[in-house]
């Protein structure tokens, strides 16, 4: 029996990367996943190569009513969600003394704002006993220069995990975060402003990771699939960090 047998399933960013992996994983462990995404070919490429038991439904979480269209589709086809894992968002990287408004506007409107509001929204969907994931992340933890505006917006998801965690007991809706290190994404590979510097930034992490490399898309699904599933029944509150040790040595 797989650990997600009719169960039903939303992942946020979910055409590439992290969001991408774990549609895929949901699916084999049989959910029916929706995913959403900026771009429309991303998005129907994910959908393809997903295959089955997926729809995609094209919107940014940082526009209140992209998340309507996504949680109306997700009512009027199922009338439920069993798992929701938070997942868009990203963020520029720039030093203090050189933020703009709307480096700021930007990080915080997707990974916070639109976080936020990704799970508000689904509350009338959501069951009780459901689990709710947040992709945080390392940065919250640790110092990386010019990281300040991104850092802050993660540690804002890790504490909405803590708080979101006291408002839904009463319904038994766990809510944790997942909190990875440096992967392979492709939101990694336009860390710098150019090729060098990407390749820099992207060494350096590296050379912070105990298990001196990055990790892949499918190292973290399995980490969200842990928390989305019954094996992490007493479970919630928690950041699981899939960092190859970065945060914690």
């Amino acid at each position: 029996m797989n650990r997600l047998d009719g169960k039903v399933a939303v992942i946020t960013g979910g055409s590439t990367g992290i969001g991408f992996a774990t549609a895929k994983l949901f699916v084999d462990e049989g959910a029916y996943v929706y995913i959403t995404g900026r771009r429309q070919n991303e998005l129907d490429k994910a959908v393809q190569q997903i295959g089955k038991n997926v729809t995609g439904v094209q919107g940014d979480v940082s526009h209140l009513a992209d998340i309507d269209r996504l949680y109306d589709i997700v009512k009027r086809q199922h009338g439920r969600i069993d798992i929701l894992f938070a997942n868009a968002g990203g963020g520029t990287l720039a030093p203090l003394g050189k933020i703009s408004e709307e480096d700021f506007d930007t990080t915080f409107n997707s990974d916070v704002k639109g976080v936020l509001f990704t799970v508000q929204k689904a509350l009338p969907l959501l069951r009780d006993g459901s689990s709710v994931i947040l992709n945080a992340s390392v940065a919250a933890s640790t110092a990386e220069e010019a990281f300040s505006v991104y850092s802050a917006a993660k540690a804002a998801v890790r504490s909405f995990a803590r708080t979101w965690t006291l408002d839904l007991k009463d319904r038994h809706i766990r809510v944790n975060a997942i909190s990875p290190g440096p992967v392979q994404t492709p939101l990694l590979s336009g860390v710098g402003q150019n090729k060098q510097e990407t390749e820099r930034i992207v060494a350096h992490f590296v050379s912070e990771v105990p298990m001196g490399r990055m990790g892949n898309p499918d190292e973290i699904a399995k980490a969200v699939l842990f928390l989305a599933s019954d094996d992490s029944s007493f479970v919630t509150g928690t950041e699981l960090f899939a960092d190859g040790g970065m945060a914690q040595v």
